[in-house]
């Protein structure tokens, strides 16, 4: 007992005399510490300055030293000054420097508790998301940008949850894009079978690609431009005074098209007319257009007198009339390529040549009739919707979001090929597009992005060409003169001659007489208008 009390004896005497010589020494580590933080101040000073800047600068250091030991008391006073300041600066350790919180800690940490209300079984005790959960068993393959931001994450959810109905996913896509940021794309891949939904954000669009000769084949009119999910092929652009390799959304019209006509749905000020214009300049060199304005703003005043322009109407009384010519139009073409066809003979030039109708809300219009009791101008669309595959006639029906409800049915049916331009919501880019939309819009949408669907493919995002009114004197120069190069010109030709047909008549007088008959029943054209 005696050694283990000496033991212990022992021990205390020597923890006294630890901490008395830690009392001692206190201050000297103190002013040790300072002083080397003095001296590492004045090696970072001194190899900031300049070189040519050391010789002044040792000089006047030499001068003021030599003043403090001249001064009465002065080496005294210095030393008092530096072990202050030493003791001042030194009082403080020298803390290690806090580490950088992990983005995924932070952030699925933020985003799995606001999942957990809308996947959480709160009766379950190892459920896969409740309030004392883990994220890492819910989420796997995240990834970050450089600047923290979420740019893939696989997110694991329960098989009760009801991902087949589209109001349940859009709560959780809602919630996803709140949590990763809504000043991007997201696009939500939904696999039922594994129970994984992939998040992928996307990168932005190009938004500088001006109207130009877009390398296409006659028959194929690219609506904008995608990434390199949305198109398979790409073509050679003018952007930025540079050439580059762009990912093009081309719809295909014709006789063998799966969708001879577009639906266009937008916001004000999101580049409905723009669309139109740049359709309009691809179409011109090798088919006809009518255009109908039924907004009455002159957007399109530009096309007016133009080769292959056979009017553009903005009343009321004007549309109606080139409505009523473009049916019995696609009906004389109908009766003039079947003829050609039953006979075994070339089709006239002039029915096979292409016809676009172009209608820039069209609705304003019908609601102007449907006041003074007129016919709907919707309604005489039925014919060239209907036939006009078969009669090389394309319509493009443009027209606001909001005035989705008031466009006639037959439009909403044979319209297959569809865009939505502008901010959307999932009913609105739902209504719009016909199937869900799997992808989260951004909170900032720019002029001319939407999402566009041919058919029955997937949606995919676009951005329009830039094609500005080049009557517009507000819009850039550059801009302008682009558009008014495109513009075809009554002092040059905008396509070769159509090689000449074999005449009916030297084949069979039967077929001369019946084409001729037919021909005979075609309307005159509508007279070229400028809007009012």
């Amino acid at each position: 007992m005696s050694l283990i009390r000496h033991f212990h004896r022992g021990r205390d005497l020597a923890r006294t005399a630890g901490d008395h010589a830690a009392d001692v020494f206190t201050p000297l580590t103190l002013i040790g510490r300072g002083l080397l933080r003095h001296a590492d101040w004045a090696k970072t000073r001194w190899a900031a300055t300049p070189k040519e800047r050391r010789g002044p600068t040792l000089l006047v250091g030499a001068a003021v030293t030599l003043g403090v030991f001249l001064l009465p008391h002065g080496p005294l006073i210095a030393l008092i000054a530096l072990v202050a300041s030493a003791a001042w600066v030194g009082r403080n350790p020298k803390s290690a420097a806090e580490p950088q919180p992990d983005h995924a800690d932070v952030k699925l940490t933020a985003l799995y508790a606001a999942l957990t209300p809308y996947l959480g079984g709160f009766d379950e005790p190892f459920a896969l998301y409740r309030l004392d959960g883990e994220w890492r068993a819910a989420f796997s393959g995240w990834e970050f940008d450089p600047d923290g931001r979420l740019t893939a994450l696989e997110i694991s959810y329960p098989a009760y949850f009801t991902d087949t109905e589209p109001a349940a996913r859009a709560r959780i896509e809602q919630v996803v894009q709140g949590k990763a940021g809504r000043s991007r794309e997201y696009r939500f891949d939904w696999d039922e079978e594994i129970n994984r939904l992939r998040v992928t954000a996307l990168a932005p669009l190009p938004a500088d690609i001006v109207a130009q000769r877009f390398v296409t084949a006659p028959g194929e009119i690219v609506l904008g431009f995608t990434d390199g999910a949305g198109s398979h092929r790409t073509i050679p652009v003018e952007q930025g005074g540079v050439t580059e390799q762009q990912p093009p959304v081309v719809w295909r019209v014709g006789p063998r098209s799966a969708e001879p006509h577009l639906l266009a749905l937008g916001a004000a000020g999101y580049g409905t007319s723009t669309l139109l214009r740049s359709i309009a300049l691809q179409a011109l060199p090798y088919g006809d257009l009518v255009v109908v304005d039924g907004a009455s703003t002159g957007e399109h005043a530009c096309l007016v007198n133009r080769p292959g322009v056979y009017t553009v109407e903005t009343s009321l009384h004007g549309a109606l009339a080139a409505l009523e010519w473009v049916a019995k139009e696609t009906e004389r073409r109908l009766i003039t390529l079947n003829a050609a066809r039953h006979h075994g003979v070339p089709a006239p030039a002039d029915v096979t040549r292409p016809l676009w109708i172009l209608l820039d809300h069209l609705t304003e219009l019908s609601e102007l009739a449907h006041a003074e009791g007129r016919t709907d101008p919707q309604e005489l669309l039925e014919v060239p919707l209907r036939h006009g595959r078969a009669a090389r006639v394309t319509v493009v029906f443009v027209d606001d979001l909001d005035a989705r409800h008031r466009i006639a049915a037959t439009v909403h049916t044979c319209t297959r090929a569809r865009m939505v331009l502008g901010p959307v919501t999932s009913e609105s880019g739902s209504a719009g597009l016909g199937v869900p939309l799997d992808i989260a819009p951004a909170a900032h949408t720019p002029p001319g992005r939407g999402y566009a669907r041919l058919g029955t493919a997937s949606p995919v995002r676009v951005q329009v060409p830039v094609t500005v009114d080049p009557l517009d004197e507000e819009a850039p120069p550059a801009l302008r003169e682009a558009v008014i190069a495109l513009l075809p010109h009554r002092d040059s030709p905008i396509e070769a001659p159509a090689p000449t047909a074999a005449e009916p008549a030297d084949s069979d007088p039967e077929v001369a007489a019946e084409v001729a008959a037919v021909q005979l029943t075609k309307d005159a054209a509508p007279t070229q208008s400028r809007p009012a």
